[in-house]
């Protein structure tokens, strides 16, 4: 008798998934139409039926329904012997299917096919900072990690690992990147210096561009120098990382205190901060817009690139502009009532 039921068990687990799961509701729609039929006194509508084939097979137990008749308790001999076992291990297919994808995402296994998502490529500390001010601004975005960590060095319900190499074609494709809202790509400090760290960003931004020509792509660069390098790469952005903090260490040295400015508008945690402002119809001039925008308690004070909007109030404002102004969260939040959305950092 132990021996059939091993062979039983063992049968029922090499059984594939789609089999196992329609033979499973198989056997529950039957056998709640058949403990209906043979006991129509205890068990009057097919509910109460269903409701004790599956506190039986799940091994809940509730007792407010169980089988009198001999008819009865024949049909639940029968769910005992074949319903609880295919049950069982059904259950246990679904636990192993989810516990093998929570492993997977761990270990970065996974194809990601979200869209208008943020990748960031190479963990490091700023890696780190860049996804917590990515879910400051906008905490339901979802973010893909890239790096060959053996495990993924953060993990949460929209934060999602690809291990790999990100110079590869495949891993990018993992990552989803063709629709991925941009792509940040964080040098790695190497024992060798600048140049070996920005010849591997070179390769990871050029198989970006074969890839995803048109998505926007962020590179940190460690020496000024190498960016004619990657003239023929068509990165949207380049961050100067040594020239970044000297510029801001040396800046501090001769004014105190104007690192707290520059820390306002970097983070979106600190002060005041910079927000993208959308066209107004009523809006002529640059004139116009800075008045209206100063009445709210936000200051104008760039069109894309051009900071010099003070110098050319009284020119017509282009249909075009992509105006950005600088004021508090709670005034942000009577301009965002109006449609002015928050610049993505």
């Amino acid at each position: 008798m132990h021996y059939f039921i091993r062979r039983w068990f063992s049968k029922m687990a090499e059984i594939n998934n789609s089999t196992l799961f329609i033979s499973s509701i198989g056997i529950i729609i039957l056998f709640s139409w058949l403990i209906v039929l043979v006991e129509p006194e205890t068990f009057s509508t097919y509910f109460e039926g269903l409701w004790w084939v599956m506190t039986t097979v799940t091994t809940v137990g509730y007792g407010d329904y169980s089988p009198v008749t001999r008819e009865g308790q024949i049909v639940a001999i029968l769910l005992y012997m074949f319903g609880i076992g295919l049950i069982g291990v059904a259950i246990g297919k679904i636990l192993e299917v989810f516990s093998s994808y929570r492993q997977k995402r761990i270990e970065g296994d996974i194809v990601f096919n979200g869209k208008n998502h943020i990748i960031i490529i190479g963990w490091s500390k700023k890696a780190k900072f860049a996804v917590e001010e990515i879910l400051e601004t906008e905490k339901d975005i979802e973010i893909v990690l890239i790096d060959d960590l053996k495990e993924a060095p953060m993990l949460k319900e929209n934060i999602y690992y690809v291990r790999g190499d990100a110079s590869k074609d495949d891993v990018l494709i993992k990552a989803n990147v063709k629709k991925a809202k941009s792509v940040i790509v964080f040098a790695k400090d190497r024992d060798f210096g600048n140049y070996i760290s920005d010849g591997e960003t070179l390769l990871v931004v050029s198989t970006i561009e074969s890839i995803a020509p048109n998505v926007h792509t962020i590179a940190e660069i460690m020496d000024e120098d190498h960016i004619r390098n990657f003239k023929h790469a068509s990165i949207d952005e380049f961050i100067i990382s040594n020239e970044t903090i000297s510029t801001l260490a040396v800046r501090s040295a001769f004014r105190k205190g104007v690192s707290h400015l520059y820390s306002q508008l970097l983070s979106r945690g600190t002060g005041d901060d910079l927000f993208h402002i959308p066209m107004k119809e009523q809006w002529k001039t640059y004139e116009d817009a800075f008045n209206d925008l100063l009445e709210e308690g936000a200051t104008l004070i760039a069109d894309g690139s051009d900071l010099t909007i003070n110098r050319k109030l009284k020119e017509t404002l282009p249909e075009d502009a992509e105006l950005y102004a600088i004021c508090d969260e709670q005034t942000y939040e009577r301009i965002s009532g109006r449609g002015a959305k928050k610049r993505e950092k």
